[in-house]
């Protein structure tokens, strides 16, 4: 491999159906396709619209689209001070173990450096032992003692009618 294999890059709107295959790929792999409701339109207007919500970069290897990581700025109120959610990061099973990973998760951190972020916080499935041991093997620690929560659908409209 040489560097000129690998290519991390921002996208453009034109880029919408291709993100929008990478993410039923994730999910695929994830063993969530049933999960998937986003659409061209949303992309569209989630990362491409006046109101942006996340932030997206797409991997390459040897100009072929192999994967993306989309993220977004949270806080932490213990460092007071910002930082970066990485919501996903994935490399299509053919081009694993070339770099990619790493070169995305080189830019993500070149980004939070540059932006003054204290950390990049992330979640991966607990059956997914060659990403665990992929993201401990850059240094990310384990957060062992942590759960995560989620609000979505029923629950989330439910408790939203019982303030109202």
């Amino acid at each position: 491999m040489s560097a000129g294999d690998v290519d991390v890059r921002w996208p453009v709107e034109s880029d919408v159906p291709l993100i929008l295959s990478l993410i039923r790929g994730l999910a695929e792999y994830e063993r969530l396709s049933d999960c998937v409701t986003a659409t061209e339109a949303k992309l569209r207007s989630t990362l491409f619209g006046p109101s942006r919500h996340a932030e997206l970069l797409i991997a390459s290897w040897r100009n072929e689209p192999a994967g993306f990581a989309l993220f977004f700025e949270n806080y932490s109120t213990f460092l007071a001070q910002p930082g970066m959610y990485l919501e996903d990061l994935y490399v299509k099973p053919e081009h694993r173990g070339k770099g990619l990973g790493r070169a995305l998760l080189a830019r993500l951190a070149s980004i939070a450096v540059h932006r003054n972020y204290g950390r990049v916080d992330w979640a991966v499935l607990d059956w997914n032992e060659p990403a665990i041991r992929f993201y401990e093997s850059l240094g990310a620690k384990r957060m062992d003692d942590w759960r995560i929560f989620r609000l979505t659908g029923d629950a989330l409209q439910g408790l939203k009618d019982a303030n109202d």
